[in-house]
């Protein structure tokens, strides 16, 4: 039985980008997380200082054992980092599918057993890869997602359709497959599944595919 932890000291890795604000923003806001935001750069940091989180300054670029040092003390790891649109398939690879890897071990050498990662719909389903134009990033997401299911971490993998910066309805379509989805998913509702997720032993083993939908966001979680 998972013993559920009060002020989870969470990792947030890729913070800076869209769902790690929200992430951060949100659990800041709860008395259930103390979430640290993995930034790579100095730069950055005022984004957080704003909302009173602390910050690790790190680059999935650096050596596992860098990174290691860095994330000592936590509870859990919440890995939304992603390459972008705007770089090359090479970058894709580092940060989508080896940064998550390096981030995986690093956990392990810390005795950091919780990880969510976010993945995406269609990660298991090689066949639809070519017509999505973007294959490198669903063949990375694949295997990082592989790695992950074989690290003996309790791992959850949330699996959202196409984001968009629309505001989140706190209502989604949760799946074990990408059957029955919906398009499109808010960015908002995504972070608010990681921290539902986080909050559930229950999602401790499991994929979550999600959509837009029409049942509340920690009753779609607890059924999975």
């Amino acid at each position: 039985m998972q013993i559920k932890i009060n002020n989870m000291k969470t990792l947030i890795i890729g913070a800076h980008g869209k769902i790690g604000q929200m992430v951060s923003e949100k659990m800041s806001q709860s008395n259930n997380f103390e979430p640290t935001a993995f930034i790579r750069k100095e730069e950055q940091k005022s984004v957080f200082e704003k909302i009173n989180v602390p910050t690790v300054v790190e680059s999935l670029e650096n050596t596992t054992e860098e990174i290691a040092k860095s994330i000592k003390g936590f509870d859990a790891v919440v890995f939304t980092a992603g390459s972008g649109g705007e770089t090359g398939h090479d970058k894709t690879l580092e940060i989508d599918l080896d940064g998550a890897v390096k981030a995986m071990n690093a956990a392990k050498q810390n005795n950091i057993k919780r990880f969510v990662i976010v993945s995406a719909a269609l990660t298991d389903v090689p066949e639809k890869w070519e017509e999505t134009g973007i294959k490198p990033y669903y063949v990375a997401k694949h295997y990082a997602d592989n790695e992950l299911k074989r690290s003996g971490l309790d791992y959850t993998i949330i699996r959202p359709v196409m984001l968009t910066d629309d505001e989140g309805t706190g209502k989604i379509t949760a799946n074990n497959t990408p059957e029955g989805l919906n398009k499109e998913i808010a960015r908002e509702d995504v972070a608010e599944t990681i921290i539902a997720a986080l909050d559930n032993n229950s999602t401790i083993g499991k994929i979550i595919e999600i959509s837009q939908g029409n049942t509340k966001i920690e009753e779609a979680v607890k059924n999975i």
